[in-house]
């Protein structure tokens, strides 16, 4: 009889921060499954910053047994040997400044097994020789899948067995939402949105030295910022970042989104209609009336100097976009940057609930699971 194959059950990243936290709460260490570049790292810090804490980053891999168990000396004082606990790990009076200190041991499993072996004590007792850690430490480790074809060490089991495990998997809307809350280029986010199989491209089997992952779609959204490169050397970077084939939709997408109206002008009222209907370039507008409008909002806009703006964003997402581009913005503009659109002061805005307001709240719904 045929054995059934089970696959491991994935979490996205908002998933993930949910069981994070409780974990937290519980002080019981985390480990953080999943493919590279799929936001590991990322996520801890988010998480770490939203606790007003303070994250100690150490990637086991290039690590050695005495960078955690740390050195023996001789103790003048006792005549005996002694250890000198690494400088890494937190003390009390490091500990003491924030309410959380998050020890994140990334790239576990890359570690050598003589590592891996100095960090168990560590994870299952808090303490390695005399080091103890603080109340307020908690831990959470990453990794690589053995599948992913990276340099791994298989874990033993015991120290497997004292992690809750969560393997994470690519989200386009937990992406989208980190994307436009850390300001990712309107241009990467816009052809994501519409591409979103591109956002992910990873096949360990693959021959290919790039790929495209959220990581590397950041690395894009940085060379972006300059205006320096000539189109042909922009391609070379994307390329080495993304992978020829997506770098080269990229481009075309980029050619397109350039001709859309600026987002000032539309806010103004001064652009009322959009003859582009190339939906990729559509969702770079749309991020990029998203951003302004938080631009706005965030340097004191407030009354007469914003409502009229508001009211433009929803008028022309109602006359110009797709019911999904329409629940896009809305979302990034209401969730996301928490834009305060005050109903009584939008000519608009009864028009616009009436149409869509069921749809974003299905989609904010959604989203918070």
């Amino acid at each position: 009889m045929a054995t059934a194959v089970s696959e491991s059950r994935t979490v996205t990243s908002t998933g993930a921060r949910k069981g994070i936290l409780k974990c937290f709460k519980k002080q019981r260490p985390v480990f953080l499954w999943g493919p590279p570049g799929i936001g590991k790292s990322e996520l801890v810090e988010g998480i770490t910053q939203e606790l007003g804490g303070y994250c100690i980053d150490l990637r086991l891999s290039q690590c050695d047994p005495t960078d955690l168990r740390g050195i023996p000396f001789f103790n003048r004082e006792n005549g005996k040997m002694d250890w000198a606990p690494p400088i890494d790990l937190p003390d009390e009076e490091l500990a003491s400044q924030y309410p959380i200190v998050v020890l994140f041991l990334d790239e576990m499993n890359s570690a050598a097994p003589a590592v891996q072996a100095a960090a168990y004590q560590l994870v299952l007792n808090r303490r390695i020789g005399k080091y103890r850690l603080p109340d307020n430490v908690v831990m959470v480790a990453a990794g690589n899948r053995e599948s992913d074809k990276g340099v791994t060490y298989r874990m033993p089991m015991p120290l497997s067995n004292r992690f809750i495990h969560f393997e994470l998997r690519v989200d386009h809307t937990a992406w989208e939402t980190w994307a436009t809350e850390n300001k990712i280029h309107q241009d990467v986010v816009g052809y994501v949105g519409f591409a979103k199989q591109d956002l992910f491209d990873f096949d360990a089997r693959s021959s290919s030295r790039a790929f495209a992952t959220p990581r590397s779609w950041s690395f894009v959204s940085q060379f972006l910022e300059d205006n320096d490169s000539t189109d042909a050397e922009l391609t070379d970077l994307i390329a080495g970042t993304v992978g020829e084939g997506i770098a080269i939709k990229f481009m075309a997408h980029r050619k397109i989104a350039a001709k859309m109206p600026k987002p000032e002008d539309v806010l103004s009222g001064k652009v009322t209609t959009l003859d582009t209907k190339e939906v990729s370039a559509q969702y770079s507008l749309a991020v990029s009336l998203c951003y302004t409008l938080q631009e706005l909002y965030k340097n004191g806009a407030k009354g007469a100097d914003f409502d009229p703006k508001a009211d433009n964003f929803l008028k022309f997402m109602m006359d110009n976009f797709n019911t999904e581009l329409v629940v896009m913005g809305s979302r990034v503009a209401l969730t996301t940057f928490n834009i305060p659109l005050i109903p009584k002061n939008l000519k608009n805005f009864d028009e616009f609930h009436k149409r869509f307001g069921k749809y974003i709240l299905a989609a904010s719904a959604k989203e918070t699971k």
